[in-house]
C-alpha cells in the first residue's frame, strides 16, 4: 500500500475491520519471526537469526504505519466496531509482553557477541606487542601503535 492510504482515516466499520485484520496478522506474523529468532540466537545460529532481521523490519514498519492509521482513526474506530476494537487492545497488550520478554534474550546475546569481538581484538593485540621491559624491569605496556585492527563482517 501507499503511504497516503495509511495516513488516511476511516469512515466504514469495514475499512476499521480490514486494518484491525491486518494489524492482527502482522502482529501474529512478529511474534512468529521474534520467537525464531530468540531460538535461533539461543542456538548459536547468528546468520540465520540475521537473515530473519530483514523481514521483520519489513513487518514492522507497515506495522507502525498501520497503528498510526488507526490513531488517527480512533473516534471512528470505537464507534464501529468497538467489541473488534477491545480485542485488538487486549491482543496488543499480550504482544507487547511477548516483545519484552524476548528482547533480552536477543539484547543478551548481542552483548556476548561484542564482548567476544572485544576479547578476541585484545588478545590479538597482547600477542602482536613486541615483549619489553621498562627501566623498571617490568613488562612495558603496549604502545598504541601496537593495537592491530579488526574487521568485523556485521553480515554474519
Amino acid at each position: 500500500m501507499n503511504a497516503s492510504v495509511h495516513s488516511e482515516t476511516m469512515t466504514t466499520p469495514a475499512e476499521a475491520e480490514a486494518l484491525i485484520g491486518r494489524l492482527m496478522e502482522a502482529m501474529e506474523s512478529l511474534l512468529r519471526m521474534v520467537e525464531e529468532e530468540t531460538a535461533l540466537v539461543r542456538v548459536g545460529r547468528l546468520r540465520e537469526a540475521a537473515e530473519l532481521e530483514r523481514v521483520k523490519s519489513d513487518f514492522a514498519r507497515s506495522y507502525v504505519a498501520d497503528m498510526t492509521r488507526l490513531a488517527a482513526s480512533r473516534a471512528v474506530v470505537a464507534q464501529t466496531t468497538p467489541a473488534l476494537l477491545e480485542t485488538f487492545r487486549r491482543r496488543h497488550v499480550e504482544f507487547q509482553a511477548l516483545l519484552r520478554t524476548n528482547m533480552p534474550v536477543l539484547a543478551t546475546a548481542h552483548a556476548v557477541s561484542e564482548d567476544l569481538i572485544r576479547g578476541v581484538s585484545g588478545e590479538l593485540a597482547r600477542k602482536a606487542a613486541p615483549q619489553t621491559y621498562g627501566a623498571s624491569g617490568r613488562p612495558a605496556p603496549a604502545g598504541p601503535s601496537a593495537i592491530q585492527p579488526l574487521a568485523v563482517s556485521r553480515n554474519l
